[in-house]
């Protein structure tokens, strides 16, 4: 009897700050035996990093001759200063593999991923109304009130653009995070 080959799977999770989604995120790659695609940055190292399992770190010349090779599913820059990408082969590879990769990425990337890679599996974590989210961006006591308001106004319309978009497979409502981690894993498993 032969082994049967396995597929891995691509997730992409997208939703707007404060919504939850980095806590479900490694959850279910805990729960599932997933793991996250390392990212190729422009930014500084820290102390506490290493280059390729945190990030790996290249400067602007070749992140450049990255994209214009066309060799990542997507990239960005952060803060008009660093840049951030997704590199296809080590995704292919890992698939290749069977692994589960996921990707936490905003619904610029997400797009440009299922342009790319169209069996990816898109999910997109919604809050459970407007105002839970609002004070969740308050409780989180990270920013002050101009940028609060700031990603609440790019939150309401990464909310728009996901649901009118169709880049994702499914939405996830993060109304109590348990069953909110139960269903991607479930969601994820039927995939």
């Amino acid at each position: 009897m032969t082994n049967p080959v396995r597929k891995g799977l691509l997730l992409v999770v997208s939703g707007p700050s404060g919504v939850g989604k980095t806590t479900i995120v490694h959850e279910v790659i805990r729960r599932l035996g997933g793991e996250f695609s390392v990212s190729a940055t422009t930014r500084a190292r820290t102390e506490r990093e290493r280059d390729g399992v945190d990030y790996h770190f290249v400067d602007q010349t070749i992140f450049q001759r990255w994209i214009d090779e066309g060799r990542f599913l997507e990239f960005a820059q952060v803060f008009g200063r660093s840049w951030y990408g997704t590199l296809q082969d080590q995704v292919e590879q890992a698939l290749g593999e069977g692994k589960l990769i996921v990707l936490d990425i905003d619904v610029q990337g997400a797009r440009s991923v299922k342009q790319r890679m169209p069996r990816a599996f898109t999910v997109f974590v919604l809050p459970p109304d407007e105002d839970t989210l609002l004070k969740r961006l308050h409780a989180r006591g990270r920013e002050d009130e101009a940028a609060i308001e700031r990603r609440f106004a790019e939150a309401k319309t990464e909310i728009d653009f996901a649901r009118t978009s169709g880049v994702y497979n499914a939405f996830v409502v993060n109304d109590d995070l348990e069953l909110a981690i139960d269903q991607l894993c479930d969601l994820v498993r039927a995939r």
